[in-house]
C-alpha cells in the first residue's frame, strides 16, 4: 500500500548543503509495526515527514496504492495527511486553547463530517484510550501520559491508514512509556504503525519490523517486503475544508486566554469608530432638527410663479462667463468681448396667461393649502377716522390676500398655520381679518391706517374687532375731465356712496407656535373673493374703456413708455392692470401641505412645460428648497470634513491590527504546524486569521458603538446647555451596524497580510516552534 522508490531530499542552509536522504527505497505492508533506528541527523524525522506529506521530497516518488505523488497539488497532500496519516509526537502537540474533544475533533472538522457524528467518534476513541472522563479539560490540565492519550486518540479518530509516532515516549517516564507502547501495539494489528525511536529496546521489543537509517542511507531492514504484491486500487482522497465557523471557534478561543490585550486592541480600534459614530450621531440629530425647523417653518414659503423668474441651476451659472476658459489673460490684441451680466443669464421672463392659471386651478387639492394670486388692480378702500376720512393704503406691504383653498372641506393655509384668537375666519369678499405676532403686537403704521391711534399704548381685541373699510369702485372714484381723469375728493360722499362694498375685520390671528418664520409678521389680509368682485366690476368702468382708446396715461396725462426698465416706467398694460381691467394675476404663490406634496406639485409644474421652448417656458421660484438646499450642504459639508479627519484613526488602527495579528501569528506558529498536520489547507490556516481579525473587528466596532451611545448623553447635555438644543445627537441604527461592517473590513483588511504569511509557513518548520 506504501512505497518508497529513492527518496532523495536535502536542505540548504546559505552555501551549505545537506543530504538528509540519500535515495531510499522500501516497501510498507498493510498492517505491521515499523521501528525506525538511528542517531541524530540518520534521517529518521525527514523520512517520517516526508511518508506523512509534511515535508517533500527532491526526487524518487512515493507511491500510495500504486499511485505516485509526484504530481500532487498542496490540496491532495493536505487531504492525504488528513485521510490516511494520524500523527503521534513527542511533545504531544496539542492546542492549548481548546478542550481534548475539539482537540480530537479538528481532524474530523477538516474532514466535514457532521458535529453530532464528530462528537460520538471522539468520544468513543477517548474511552478507548482511557480519557473519557477528560472530555472536556484543556490540554495543561492533564498529565504527560494523559496528553500522549490524546494524540494517539487524535491520531485514531479519522481511522487513517497509517499512524506515524515520532519519538512518542521520549518525553514520558518509564511506566507511562510501557503503557504508551502498548497502545500503540494494539493499534498496528490493524494498521500500519511507522514509529521513530532511539531506543533499540523499545524497537526490538514491540515492532515486528525494525529499520536502521545512517547519514540519509538504509543500512538495514529486519523484515523486508519480498513478495508484497502493491495494489493498483483505486485512489480516491475526500478533500478537507474548514468552514469559517470552526476559524472563529478556534480563533475565539484564542482570544479568549488573552483577554486583556484583545479589550485594549478593540478599544483602541474602536476609537475612530466613536469618533465617527459621534459625528453622525450629531449630524444626523441636526438633520431631523434642520428637516424638523424646514418643515415647522419653511412650509409656509410658498412656490412663487411671477412675471419673472431667477433661473440659478449649473447650466445657467456657466453661462454668465462662457469665455471664461476660452479667452486668454491680458490679452494684446486690440479686441473687446462681451460680459454676461447676472440680469441676462438668470432672470426669465414669465408670460402668465389665462390659460395657464386655468392649469393652476387644476392642481390636485389634496396636495395644496391654498393659491395667493397677486394682481397689481388696487383695492380702494375708504377709512372713517376721528378726524375725518382718510385712504386706506392696501398697497402697504402688511396688506395681502388669503390663499384660497380649492377644496373647502380641507383645512387651507390660515387654518394650518395660524391660531384664531378672536372672532372668525373670513369667509366673504367683505370680511378681513387681523395679524398679530406672538407678542399681540401690530404693526403701528397699520393702526394708523386703520384710523386708529398708534400712539396709544394697547387696544382690546374688541377695539379692532368690527372696524370697517369702504370699497369704492371705478365709477365713483373717478372723475372725467375731458381728456384726463381725477380722483374724487369728497372722500366723506364716496364713504357713504350706496354703491361701496362694506369690509370689516371679522376674526383676529396669530402664527402658531411652532411656524417660526410667520410668528413675527402683522398685518391684514382679506379674500381672494373681494378682488374678483372688483376687477369683475371695475373692467367696464369708464375709465378704462377712455384708457383702452389712449396712447398716454389718462391720470397723468405722461405718454406710455416702449419698454418698462425703472418703477417710474409703465405702458399701457400696467395701468389697465392697476385700473381693473385685467383678471390676469402678476404672481401666483401655491402654498403646498408639506414638503412631500411640495415635490408633486414641481412635477405638476414641470409638465406644463414639456414641448415647450424656452421662451414660452413658465419658471417657478421654489424659496423653500433654496433655503434647505443651503442648510442640508452646509451640514453635509461639515460631517465629511469631520467624517475624513476621525478616517485617519481608522487607517491608524487598521495598521494596529495588521501588527497585531502578526504578533498572534508569530505566537500561533505551532498552532500552524499542528493544523497543517491534521491537513489544514494554506487556505484554512489564512482563514483562522482572518477569523480573528473578523472577531477584533467586530469587537471593535461593538464597542465603538456602545461607547459612543454612552457619551452621547454627556454631548446632549452640553450642547443643551450651550444652545438650549435638548437631544439633539441621534444614533441611526443604521449607521450603527454599516460603521461596525467598517470596522470588520478594516481590520481583515489590516489582518490580510499576516493571515497570507501564516499561511505559507511551513509546517515542519512551525511544529518545532515553541
Amino acid at each position: 500500500m506504501l512505497e518508497l522508490k529513492k527518496i532523495k531530499k536535502s536542505y540548504k542552509t546559505g552555501d551549505f548543503k545537506q543530504q538528509a536522504l540519500k535515495g531510499i527505497n522500501l516497501k510498507f505492508r498493510k498492517n505491521e509495526f515499523v521501528a525506525i533506528l538511528g542517531p541524530s541527523g540518520s534521517g529518521k524525522t525527514t523520512l517520517l515527514n516526508i511518508i506523512g506529506g509534511l515535508d517533500r521530497y527532491d526526487s524518487g516518488d512515493l507511491i500510495i496504492n500504486g499511485k505516485s505523488t509526484k504530481k500532487f497539488k498542496d490540496t491532495e497532500w493536505d487531504a492525504y495527511r488528513n485521510n490516511c496519516i494520524g500523527f503521534v509526537f513527542q511533545n504531544y502537540n496539542l492546542i492549548n486553547h481548546i478542550t481534548i474533544l475539539e482537540n480530537i475533533e479538528m481532524g474530523m472538522t477538516l474532514s466535514g463530517i457532521s458535529s453530532k457524528k464528530r462528537k460520538k467518534k471522539a468520544l468513543d476513541v477517548l474511552k478507548r484510550v482511557g480519557l473519557k472522563e477528560h472530555a472536556y479539560k484543556k490540554p495543561n490540565q492533564l498529565s504527560g501520559g494523559q496528553m500522549q492519550r490524546v494524540a494517539i486518540a487524535r491520531a485514531l479518530v479519522n481511522d487513517p491508514d497509517i499512524i506515524l509516532a515520532d519519538e512518542p515516549t521520549g518525553a514520558l517516564d518509564s511506566q507511562t512509556s510501557v503503557q504508551i507502547m502498548d497502545l500503540i501495539k494494539e493499534i498496528a494489528n490493524d494498521k500500519l504503525v511507522v514509529m521513530v525511536t532511539h531506543n533499540p529496546d523499545l524497537a526490538n521489543e514491540y515492532a515486528n519490523r525494525v529499520i536502521e537509517l545512517k547519514d540519509g542511507e538504509l543500512k538495514q531492514d529486519s523484515n523486508p517486503v519480498t513478495d508484497e504484491n502493491i495494489t493498483d486500487d483505486k485512489f480516491e482522497i475526500k478533500k478537507t475544508s474548514m468552514n469559517f465557523r470552526t476559524a472563529l471557534n478556534l480563533s475565539f478561543n484564542n482570544i479568549k486566554t488573552k483577554k486583556g490585550r484583545t479589550l485594549l486592541t478593540a478599544f483602541a480600534s474602536s476609537i475612530g469608530i466613536i469618533g465617527i459614530a459621534l459625528i453622525l450621531a450629531l449630524s444626523n440629530g441636526f438633520d431631523i432638527e434642520i428637516d424638523k425647523f424646514e418643515k415647522d417653518t419653511l412650509s409656509s414659503m410658498p412656490i412663487i410663479i411671477s412675471e419673472q423668474a431667477m433661473q440659478m441651476d449649473e447650466e445657467m451659472l456657466n453661462n454668465i462667463n462662457k469665455n471664461e476658459d476660452v479667452l486668454p489673460d491680458f490679452p494684446e490684441q486690440e479686441v473687446i468681448y462681451p460680459l454676461a451680466t447676472m440680469e441676462d443669464t438668470l432672470l426669465h421672463t414669465n408670460k402668465l396667461t389665462t390659460k395657464y392659471i386655468d392649469y393652476i386651478e387644476k392642481i390636485d387639492k389634496d396636495n395644496v393649502l391654498g393659491i395667493s394670486y397677486t394682481r397689481a388692480t388696487t383695492v380702494n378702500a375708504i377709512v372713517k377716522k376721528k378726524d375725518g376720512y382718510d385712504i386706506f393704503n392696501t398697497s402697504a406691504l402688511n396688506v395681502t390676500t388669503i390663499p384660497k383653498k380649492l377644496d373647502e372641506s380641507q383645512n387651507g393655509f390660515i387654518e394650518e398655520n395660524y391660531d384664531l384668537i378672536k372672532g372668525k375666519l373670513p369667509t366673504e369678499k367683505d370680511e378681513m381679518v387681523l395679524i398679530v405676532d406672538s407678542k399681540n403686537r401690530v404693526d403701528s403704521t397699520l393702526l394708523k391706517n386703520l384710523g386708529l391711534n398708534s400712539e396709544s399704548e394697547s387696544y382690546t381685541f374688541d377695539d379692532l374687532l368690527n372696524i370697517e373699510l369702504k370699497v369704492v369702485l371705478n365709477d365713483d372714484l373717478y372723475k372725467s375731465l375731458g381728456m384726463y381723469y381725477t380722483m374724487n375728493s369728497d372722500l366723506e360722499g364716496l364713504y357713504n356712496n350706496d354703491n361701496n362694498l362694506t369690509l370689516k375685520i371679522v376674526g383676529i390671528i396669530r402664527g402658531k407656535e411652532d411656524k417660526k418664520m410667520i410668528t413675527n409678521g402683522t398685518g391684514i389680509a382679506y379674500t381672494e373673493e373681494l378682488v374678483d368682485y372688483i376687477v369683475e366690476h371695475n373692467k367696464d368702468s369708464a375709465i378704462v374703456k377712455f384708457q383702452n382708446e389712449q396712447d398716454y396715461n389718462v391720470l397723468t396725462g405722461q405718454k406710455f413708455s416702449e419698454n418698462v426698465e425703472s418703477e417710474d416706467d409703465v405702458n399701457k398694460e400696467t395701468i389697465l392692470s392697476y385700473l381693473g381691467a385685467d383678471s390676469v394675476p402678476v404672481m401666483v404663490s401655491i402654498y403646498p401641505k408639506n414638503f412631500d406634496t411640495k415635490d408633486e406639485i414641481l412635477e405638476y409644474l414641470d409638465q406644463y412645460n414639456h414641448d415647450l421652448t424656452v421662451e414660452d417656458q413658465i419658471l417657478y421660484t421654489d424659496m423653500a428648497k433654496m433655503v434647505s438646499a443651503l442648510s442640508g450642504n452646509i451640514m453635509n459639508a461639515i460631517t465629511i470634513v469631520l467624517i475624513a479627519f476621525s478616517s485617519i484613526s481608522l487607517v491608524v488602527s487598521s495598521i494596529m491590527i495588521g501588527i497585531i495579528t502578526y504578533i498572534s501569528v508569530l505566537e500561533r506558529t505551532k498552532e500552524i504546524g499542528i493544523l497543517r498536520s491534521l491537513g489544514a489547507r494554506k487556505k484554512d490556516i489564512a482563514r483562522v486569521f482572518n477569523a480573528e481579525t473578523f472577531i477584533i473587528g467586530l469587537c471593535s466596532g461593538g464597542l465603538g458603538i456602545v461607547i459612543a451611545r454612552l457619551l452621547i448623553f454627556p454631548a446632549n447635555a452640553i450642547i443643551e446647555n450651550l444652545s438650549e438644543l435638548p437631544n439633539v445627537a441621534k444614533m441611526n441604527p443604521v449607521h450603527a451596524i454599516i460603521l461596525v461592517i467598517i470596522s470588520i473590513i478594516l481590520t481583515v483588511i489590516g489582518g490580510y497580510i499576516p493571515a497570507k504569511v501564516a499561511s505559507k509557513k511551513d509546517p515542519v518548520e512551525s511544529l518545532r516552534a515553541e
